[in-house]
Order: structure tokens, then C-alpha cells, then sequence
């Protein structure tokens, strides 16, 4: 029995350094339920049993890479990444051509953010001038008029739990929350102390993107990801953090 079991691990080792390992990003400015990061690596949250899932499905080793969002193109420049979820296509200017998409499978929507008891809705255009809760590096495509107009001015957080927190003691009147945190935030409060939704600023369709390289399994991750989503695993994994999976009627080509 004992025989056995040393074969059964020295087999399960020898499985494992087999496996080609790919180069996952993670945004230091997310948080729960996106991801928890404790000694500089992701513990649990939405994008980290994702990408579990994903590579079980692809048959690769995940290695995290933890880093400011503004360092994520610089990544993804220099090769130094091969995977990057939870990312969409509006957010470049640019297509990248080193990387391929993958199918969407979440919607996400941004929305601003009143105080406690602030239940009347309020669009980003009727605000007075203002100083407004964002984070560092994303880019707000609907509020960018006003801000090059200087109706609004931002105040970046380095995350969205921290410009949330701002917000809650007070430090501006309005911030900018991803429906998805901004739920996770509110769990924890009295219902009268909840940051109140004021207007749909925008939705976005996330996936991933794999770096288009003969040395890794790109097309093996993508067919991954289109099996996870036709077999309902990816859907019953966003449900499980409150989040939408994306619905709508999706033409998938198999690669």
C-alpha cells in the first residue's frame, strides 16, 4: 500500500510539472468579491476561482502576477503575462495584436454612487461641480466629457473598496462602483448605512485575453473557457459572488 502511494504521488508530481504554466494578471486595486490577495498572491474571490477552474480545464498551472493596473499594458507589452481576465474591449483605444479574444462571460456595470439616504436618482450631468470617487487608472468613459470640462474632478483610491470607504465617512458626495463591489460593500452595513445606486453610468461585456504565442496553449484556453461557459460552470461561479453572467445570444466559433 505504501508502494502504491509513492507511485500515486510521484505520478500526480510528475502530471503536475508537465503541465505548461501560464502567467495570470491580477489588479492590486480589486478587491473582494473579484479577489482577496494575502503575501502578494490571490486567495479566493470571483477572478481567482475563475481562473482555477480555467486551468483545470485547460490543463495548465497558474502563476499569479500582482500588480498596479497601470502596469498591466506594460505587462502586456513586454510578454511578461499570458493571461488577463475580467478585461474589456472598451478599455482600449487599440486592439492589441500580440493577445486574442476570448468569449464574454460576465456583464459588468458601473454605476455612481450616492451617500446613505441619498435615494433620489441623480445623473453625472446634473451634479454641481464637484470632486467624485474613482480609482487609480480605470478610465470612465461617460464621465470623461465632464471631467475635461472640470464639472467633475477625480479623486483616485488606489481601490474600489477604499473610494467606497471614502465615501461612506463622508469624504465626497459621489463615487463610482462596479454594481458587483458596491453590493459586496453593502452586505456588510445596516440597510440604512447602504450606498444607494443613483444612475447606470455603463455596461460592459468582460472575458479574457491570451497572448497569441506558439509556446503556450492559446486556442486550448479559449476552447477551455467556451466549454466552461456552454456547461454552465462559469455561470454558477459568478452567481455564487451575486454578479450577472452575460445572457445575451452569443455566436461562439469554435477555434
Amino acid at each position: 500500500m505504501r508502494r502504491l502511494l509513492a507511485l500515486l504521488l510521484l505520478w500526480t508530481a510528475h502530471s503536475l510539472a508537465e503541465q505548461p504554466v501560464l502567467r495570470f494578471s491580477m489588479a492590486e486595486s480589486w478587491s473582494m468579491p473579484l479577489v482577496r490577495v494575502e503575501g502578494g498572491q490571490p486567495v479566493e474571490g470571483l477572478v481567482f476561482d475563475l481562473i482555477q477552474a480555467l486551468a483545470r480545464e485547460a490543463g495548465v498551472r497558474p502563476e499569479y502576477h500582482v500588480m498596479a493596473r497601470l502596469r498591466l499594458q506594460q505587462a502586456m507589452d513586454a510578454g511578461d503575462i499570458d493571461v488577463r481576465c475580467y478585461v474589456s474591449s472598451q478599455w482600449f483605444n487599440d486592439r492589441p495584436g500580440s493577445f486574442v479574444w476570448s468569449i464574454p462571460f460576465i456583464l459588468q456595470r458601473d454605476v455612481l454612487v450616492g451617500r446613505p439616504g441619498a435615494a433620489t436618482p441623480a445623473r453625472p450631468e446634473q451634479l454641481p461641480p464637484q470632486a467624485i470617487g474613482t480609482v487609480l487608472g480605470y478610465a470612465y468613459g461617460t464621465l470623461e466629457p465632464l471631467f475635461a470640462l472640470g464639472r467633475l474632478l477625480r479623486e483616485d483610491s488606489r481601490s474600489q473598496q477604499l473610494a467606497l470607504q471614502k465615501l461612506q465617512i463622508g469624504r465626497y458626495q459621489h463615487a463610482v462602483s462596479n454594481e458587483l463591489s458596491l453590493q459586496w460593500f453593502n452586505q456588510g452595513l445596516p440597510a440604512e448605512q447602504h450606498l444607494p445606486i443613483q444612475a447606470v453610468l455603463e455596461e460592459q461585456a468582460l472575458g479574457c485575453m491570451v497572448r497569441n504565442d506558439p509556446a503556450i496553449p492559446t486556442q486550448g484556453v479559449l476552447r477551455a473557457l467556451v466549454r466552461m461557459k456552454q456547461s454552465g460552470e462559469i455561470d454558477r461561479i459568478v452567481q455564487r459572488y451575486g454578479a450577472v453572467g452575460y445572457s445575451e445570444e452569443i455566436s461562439v466559433v469554435q477555434p
